[in-house]
């Protein structure tokens, strides 16, 4: 009897550790808790990280459940990629204390956008009403392709810059999103993708 005891003390301790150590696995592999890893291992261009396992039918448990966790309704490869940096061109966490200059040009896609999340991978809690960035405010500025826009907590008396508000954002980052992407990005990542540059201009210590 004491032998059958032990033997089942034995078995239900193992299976209260497999479970929560499985159960913890989980967790920080979708990204529940503050030290889970990051999407964005597979493709690195220049500060900008994406995983192309991302809206494909081979991705794993992992990858699914923090797509889920953080909303990002990942279409088909084929349909949109995603690339997210969070540091500067040096290499500096993105911060609302500080101001940016964010430049690019010609992207390979049908159509393309930039998004500010905060360090929650949510959008920011102001009403600004300008929280991204994309291929028609691109058009608009009439300069063969090439564009910039500011990233500041207000528009800092430049009313007529094109302006994404970090109001309320703490650290951040930018998701650029390509929609319909060229053969040649889904095929050679590095080599067709020019990334935005984020320009640090000025930062506020004090604040």
């Amino acid at each position: 009897m004491a032998g059958g005891m032990k033997l089942f003390l034995f078995l239900l301790l193992s299976g209260c550790l497999g479970l929560s150590a499985g159960g913890a696995s989980a967790l920080w592999m979708g990204g529940l808790t503050r030290s889970g890893p990051q999407l964005g291992d597979a493709v690195r261009i220049n500060g900008w990280t994406s995983d192309w396992s991302i809206g494909a039918e081979a991705a794993n448990p992992y990858v699914r459940a923090r797509v889920a966790r953080f909303g990002l309704l990942a279409l088909r490869r084929e349909e949109a990629v995603y690339f997210t940096t969070a540091r500067d061109k040096d290499g500096k966490r993105l911060s609302d204390r500080c101001i940016y200059q964010v430049t690019g040009g010609t992207m390979p896609s049908d159509w393309w956008s930039i998004t500010l999340y905060d360090r929650d991978s949510r959008l920011p809690m102001n009403e600004d009403g300008a929280l991204s960035f994309d291929a028609t405010d691109a058009a608009r500025t009439g300069t063969g392709g090439a564009w910039s826009f500011r990233v500041s907590r207000d528009q800092n008396g430049h009313p007529d810059e094109l302006w994404v508000s970090s109001r309320n954002a703490g650290r951040f980052d930018l998701t650029l999103r390509l929609y319909l992407p060229s053969d040649a990005l889904l095929e050679h990542p590095q080599a067709t993708l020019q990334p935005p540059v984020v320009d640090e201009l000025y930062c506020d210590e004090a604040a």
